[in-house]
Order: structure tokens, then sequence, then C-alpha cells
């Protein structure tokens, strides 16, 4: 699965990721920083990828639009650097494999991850 991590997100984050296996990209690779999160969204659709991400437009933009896609996770912790929350993120994108790859938002905070099945 590939992931593709969101601005609000170190691009730390990619090497780390995929040291650990995942196939991983930050935006800032793809598009303009400034891109629109609508653009993201799409870019995830149209090439298969998970969105990382740590602000809820995502989750609003899957409520909207009502679509099995693209699965979104979303951070929502203080410290969200990948060497506090790499395991947790490996982890979830693990346990959770075949609800991603159906299509799913879930959400982590300091104490869970709550799974969302889409559309929401």
């Amino acid at each position: 699965m590939k992931v593709v991590i969101d601005m609000n997100l170190s691009p730390t984050w990619v090497s780390k990721l995929k040291k650990r296996g995942v196939d991983a990209i930050h935006w800032t690779e793809i598009g303009k920083a400034n891109t629109p999160d609508v653009e993201i969204f799409d870019w995830a659709i149209k090439n298969n990828a998970v969105v990382f991400t740590h602000d809820l437009d995502f989750g609003t933009l899957l409520a909207n639009i009502k679509t099995k896609g693209p699965s979104v996770i979303q951070i929502r912790t203080q410290d969200v650097s990948p060497d506090k929350q790499l395991d947790t993120i490996v982890f979830v994108l693990s346990k959770f494999a075949d609800h991603i790859n159906s299509g799913a938002l879930i959400t982590i905070d300091e104490n869970k991850a709550r799974v969302r099945i889409l559309p929401v």
C-alpha cells in the first residue's frame, strides 16, 4: 500500500516508514506546498494511496463526498514526530490493512485507534 504524507507532517516520515517497509511519499515530492486538500485527495484516489495527515479536513471530505476512498489515517496527538509515533502508525497499517484496502477512516489519538468503514 502506498502512503501519501500530508503537508502538516514532516518529510522525515518518508524515510522512517520506508525503513519499515512502507511505500511512502511526502506531498512535497508530488505537488506544491499550498495545494488544496481536495487535490491531494483526488491524487490519492487516482494513485490508490492512503492519506496520512494531522488535520481533520480529509475526514470532512470523506463525509461530504460519501466515497469509499481514499483511506485516510488521521493522527490526533500533540507529538506527531516519527520518533514518537512510528511504531503506532506501522502497527495500524498492519493491523487494519484489510480495512484500509477496502476504504477506511482511521483516527489515532493518545489512547486508541478508531476505524470507520467508508463511506462515513
